[in-house]
């Protein structure tokens, strides 16, 4: 690879991250060199003199996101002279010279394996005045590695673990992000001090089967050795994780969950199918039965354990009966909510090319059905939590009726999501802080805590060092106080904006 590129003078970058939370990351990373590069985040409404799709190509309809957000801009890049627009991520893995031909106006098109070369790109691409293509095979160096922007102070990922080495049939993902390669975890707590050192209090442990960790160098139980190794670092408050494979769930994980406190009652695990025939064409190595015994086995350790998941509805071949027997599933599982998926055929996997594809009439029909039961599960979860007394790590996105209500918003720590207001008089809370409130309603993806200034225990406010570094982030960008909090905390009363999470969010489909 070219040396770096010189730094750019008033160069601005946006950037468009489509899917799952390991895209979320590396558009940190991406921001980050970006910003080590010399450019400078895009304010307002103003056109970005770069923009950076950084994209998925797990669903169908990926391309046409891509292609349709592409089109769209090109009429601006016509009228900003200069401007460039690149590609990255799975899609960019997948289709590589495939974009470039059909959005010519592409400037970079880099893939999974080489995020790095993104700023050298750019500038060969502005210097020879044409599209650039690098798609690497194998990846270049382990990503955390490079310059990282976070887009939270308190609450951070952590990559332990890129690529996958299962073959489920219905997946691209091997195909793009490669063979498993493991971080070093001495690496992995070194990231994870740093962060808290910088006054995160929460971090999210990320791969695409996080308990396989340490099948590289030999370990079978190094996931459950970094779980309680995490639990031994000072000021780290909350240990969450994604995702795990039900194949490779062990005990040994489940006792590290339950033995160390900071690892959060959360719990984020596949299904993708209740039925065994269907889970067999899948290549998901394991059967309902081994997935709700796990289930059993982590409420008997931890009976406050929330647990999510994945569903794949229409399958190639999925009878009434294999789709009754996910039903049956989610039923007994009690998920507190699932993303449901209506199966897409994806070229080049091999669920793609079996007989039997199901109408999307009948899929679609399915689909409803499934979300109507986990609807009514969740609603009756969320239910149980009325009148619970819950520690919320208040967060920087406020939720669409917020602003409205008042209320702000934290995650508890089986990561609900809860909106709470402040009682009059009390003192409003920034992101990062930590308030104790009492559930005073429930919903079927959130719950509601409207305390009252005559209950002195229905609204407790932790002032926290991630708080702290939240005023500093602030101060040090532009000097504006958290939302609400300045003028709200010199009046004893409490502001009208709302905030929100500081890491992505988990969102029924």
């Amino acid at each position: 690879m070219t040396s770096a590129p010189h730094r750019l003078d008033e160069r601005t970058y946006q950037v468009r991250t489509f899917g799952c939370q390991m895209n979320v990351h590396d558009s940190e990373r991406i921001s980050g060199l970006l910003e080590d590069a010399g450019y400078a985040p895009a304010e307002g409404t103003a056109d970005p003199d770069l923009v950076v799709f950084n994209t998925c190509a797990v669903r169908e309809n990926a391309d046409n996101k891509l292609y349709g957000n592409l089109g769209n801009l090109r009429a601006v890049k016509d009228s900003h002279p200069g401007m460039q627009i690149a590609v990255g991520g799975c899609l960019a893995q997948k289709d590589q010279k495939t974009i470039i031909d059909k959005a010519p106006w592409v400037d970079v098109v880099f893939g999974t394996h080489n995020i790095g070369s993104l700023p050298t790109l750019l500038e060969r691409s502005r210097h020879n005045h044409q599209a650039e293509l690098e798609i690497l095979e194998s990846l270049e160096t382990f990503p955390s590695t490079l310059p990282t922007k976070r887009d939270s102070t308190y609450s951070g990922w952590v990559s332990i673990s890129v690529g996958c080495n299962n073959t489920c049939t219905f997946c691209i993902v091997p195909a793009l992000r490669g063979k498993e390669k493991d971080r070093r975890p001495g690496e992995i707590l070194a990231e994870v001090q740093a962060l808290v050192d910088a006054g995160a209090v929460e971090v999210t442990l990320l791969g695409q089967n996080v308990n396989t960790y340490g099948v590289e160098f030999g370990d079978r139980g190094a996931f459950a050795k970094l779980l309680r190794a995490c639990g031994s670092i000072e000021g780290l408050e909350r240990v969450r994780f994604t995702s795990p494979h039900p194949a490779s769930f062990t005990d040994d994980v489940i006792d590290a969950m339950a033995e160390t406190p900071n690892v959060m009652p959360q719990l984020h695990m596949p299904l993708q199918s209740g039925s065994d025939r269907i889970l067999k064409e899948m290549r998901r190595s394991y059967r309902s039965r081994k997935f709700l015994g796990i289930l059993d086995k982590v409420r008997e350790r931890i009976p406050h354990a929330a647990v999510t998941t994945d569903i794949i509805v229409g399958f190639p071949g999925e009878t009434e009966q294999d789709f009754q027997d996910t039903l049956d599933v989610v039923e007994a599982s009690r998920f507190s909510s699932a993303f449901t998926f209506q199966y897409s055929i994806r070229p080049g996997t091999p669920a793609g090319e079996m007989e039997n594809q199901i109408p999307k009439a009948v899929v679609q029909e399915r689909f409803e059905r499934l979300t109507a039961l986990q609807d009514r599960i969740s609603a009756e979860e969320t239910a149980k939590l009325v009148g619970t007394r819950q520690e919320l790590l208040v967060t920087n996105h406020s939720g669409s009726k917020d602003a409205a209500t008042g209320r702000l918003a934290g995650r508890a720590p089986d990561n609900r999501l809860v909106h709470f207001s402040v009682p009059e008089g009390a003192e409003v809370p920034r992101p990062g802080d930590v308030v104790t409130v009492t559930v005073t309603a429930s919903h079927p993806y959130f719950l509601i805590a409207d305390p009252t200034a005559e209950d002195p225990e229905g609204y407790v406010l932790r002032r926290s060092r991630a708080g702290d570094a939240w005023d500093l982030a602030q101060a040090a960008s532009c000097g504006v106080p958290s939302p609400g909090a300045g003028a709200a905390r010199a009046e004893g009363t409490a502001g009208s904006a709302g905030v929100s999470l500081g890491m992505p969010t988990l969102r029924p489909a």
